[in-house]
């Protein structure tokens, strides 16, 4: 009998990047009825963020002014992701979910744009494994199998 090891890396991503999501929205569920929890995050960052820059620019125009919205959605996305994850339910789907929500943050926060970025483990990692769950299953031209 084989050991399947791609399938046991990919599951044991799969969980501990589902038990990483599910943390994080739990440790947002208080966005839910305080919303000025997030609004000030943001005013930091964008306090922080140079004048013309992408982060600027996204805090401005669609953070900002979405926030009665993102701070329910986004407690609620990362749970829900978490929770799939973990379980194995609509995986690529609920993966490129949790990569979208993170991505968004790097961006807002403007570490995206930063050497530091390379070396956050909420950076590279999290952005990979998500992006990577998301696209596992798809074969691209240059693959070798």
């Amino acid at each position: 009998m084989a050991i399947d090891r791609q399938g046991i890396g990919l599951a044991t991503t799969r969980i501990l990047i589902g038990v990483f999501f599910l943390f994080m929205g739990l440790g947002k569920t208080r966005w839910f009825l305080d919303t000025s929890i997030l609004s000030g995050q943001l005013s930091d960052w964008l306090h922080a963020a140079s004048p013309g820059s992408m982060s600027r620019v996204y805090l401005e125009r669609v953070a900002i002014p979405g926030i009665p919205f993102f701070a329910r959605l986004v407690p609620l996305g990362e749970i829900c992701s978490g929770l799939a994850l973990i379980l194995g339910i609509w995986t690529r789907i609920f993966a490129f979910i949790a990569f979208f929500m993170a991505l968004n943050f790097h961006l807002a926060s403007g570490l995206l744009f930063q050497y530091s970025f390379l070396t956050n483990g909420y950076g590279l990692p999290v952005l990979g494994s998500t992006l990577g769950l998301a696209i596992g299953g798809v074969r691209l031209p240059w693959s070798v199998r």
